[in-house]
């Protein structure tokens, strides 16, 4: 959410802004959120001034009151001025509740507008407009073939979608043996990755109240994601950056708390809206999941430095376990609204012959900090804090391009070197079962 005084500073900017976004039809936003910020201060204004003379006739009527005790004429004055601010009151409780009105919808508008995105986003309409900027490891393709994911786990009794369908419906699963472990070992290995990296390892709420859900993320992402608790003011969490940010509403936090590097473990829960698509089928794009984040708060003038060493952690990550990833650069109009910049880190796929996306890094700016009221108090001042956050590892997703990726030809599976200790130890999966 940009700040008012922003756009009533920098009219042309933000219009701009939304254009290199492909969002025209926001356009009226601009000009209708000026007009209502005009009206909201006039109406401050207007209020103000009659609190001033209700004041001023409030001293007038004491004054002339003691004054009638001696001089009965100055009754009628002080009841006249007493009608006068009974009358004020009434006007000043229209004013005050039109101020609440317009400040409501103020805000309504002010979530739709875009955040500013950061000149060295590249512009481009959707997600085909998306630059690579660089690969890590050498891609390869073996000479023998990479089954389906789900084909591979079956191998070892390691998945079972019917038993989850029947169950829960489309979009579940059941991970079983090996697989399980496999998963389990992902996220540990995660978890520790960041741990010594510096980051404080949480386990944050899973259900978050509507306001932090509106502080967090967008309105359109917000119905596209988010699953409701009927009855109550609860939303199951989509990514636990949702939660871990929302740990700081409403706090004033001083400039030595800064930065705040957190690891956070959770399930994820989204609808998953207009999935479709061969790759849509086994564990590829589902309703739940878990997953390892790392979020950070900090100055405004380090989040860039932030940015650059939490995609580099995911590199770093993915290259420990053989994985070979790129790094692409999110153009403007595959950005959320409140992000300033993002940039995905894609895994390759033997089978697929090309990389698709595991990690989402993203510097939000100031956006979510102001959404959720989040200060800073420095030597200067107060002033509102830079948010991040970045993938860990979120299986089982990550799980597909470590098989896919360590899958041997007699059918075993190389556990990478890193995984190990979280495996007992053990260097290879072995399948149970031939492959079809």
């Amino acid at each position: 959410m940009l700040d008012i005084k922003f756009i009533r500073e920098n009219p042309d900017a933000v219009r701009e802004n939304i254009k290199k976004k492909f969002q025209n039809a926001k356009l009226p936003l601009v000009d209708q959120v000026l007009a209502l910020d005009k009206e909201n201060r006039d109406t401050i204004q207007a209020a103000q001034a009659l609190r001033t003379a209700r004041n001023t006739l409030s001293k007038k009527v004491g004054a002339l009151m003691g004054q009638a005790k001696g001089d009965p004429s100055k009754l009628a004055e002080a009841e006249q001025a007493k009608a006068q601010v009974k009358a004020n009151a009434e006007r000043l409780a229209q004013l005050e509740e039109k101020e609440g009105h317009l400040a409501g919808q103020l805000r309504r508008i002010l979530l739709q507008i875009p955040n500013i995105i950061d000149p060295s986003v590249p512009i481009g309409e959707d997600d085909q407009s998306n630059v690579e900027v660089a690969r890590f490891g050498e891609p390869v393709v073996p000479n023998y073939e990479i089954p389906y994911h789900t084909d591979i786990m079956e191998r070892f009794s390691g998945v079972d979608m019917d038993a989850a369908a029947r169950v829960s419906g489309a979009g579940f699963y059941y991970l079983m043996g090996d697989i399980a472990r496999l998963h389990s070992a992902v996220l540990s290995y995660a978890r520790d990755f960041m741990i010594d990296r510096g980051f404080t390892y949480c386990i944050p709420p899973y259900m978050i109240h509507g306001n932090v859900v509106e502080g967090v993320m967008s309105q359109t992402d917000m119905d596209a994601m988010m699953y409701k608790i009927e009855g109550e003011d609860l939303y199951l969490i989509g990514t636990s950056e949702h939660s871990m940010i929302g740990k700081f509403i409403d706090q004033i936090l001083t400039e030595d708390q800064l930065p705040q590097t957190l690891t956070s473990y959770s399930p994820c829960f989204r609808k998953e809206k207009g999935a479709h698509g061969i790759e849509e089928r086994g564990v590829y794009r589902i309703h739940q999941f878990e997953k390892q984040e790392m979020v950070v708060v900090c100055r405004p003038e380090e989040s860039m430095d932030w940015y650059e060493k939490m995609w580099r952690y995911s590199v770093e990550l993915f290259r420990s376990m053989d994985i070979p990833v790129r790094q692409l650069e999110c153009c403007s109009g595959d950005l959320a609204d409140l992000k300033v910049k993002s940039c995905d880190i894609e895994a390759w796929s033997p089978r697929q012959r090309k990389y698709f996306e595991v990690c989402s890094c993203s510097n939000l700016g100031d956006a979510q900090a102001r959404r959720l009221k989040i200060r800073v108090k420095g030597e200067g001042g107060t002033y509102l804090p830079h948010t991040l956050n970045n993938t860990v590892a979120a299986p089982p997703r990550m799980l597909i391009a470590l098989l896919e990726n360590n899958l041997q030809a007699d059918g075993s599976v190389k556990i990478p070197a890193a995984l190990r200790p979280y495996m007992g130890g053990k260097e290879a999966l072995i399948p149970n079962k031939k492959g079809t």
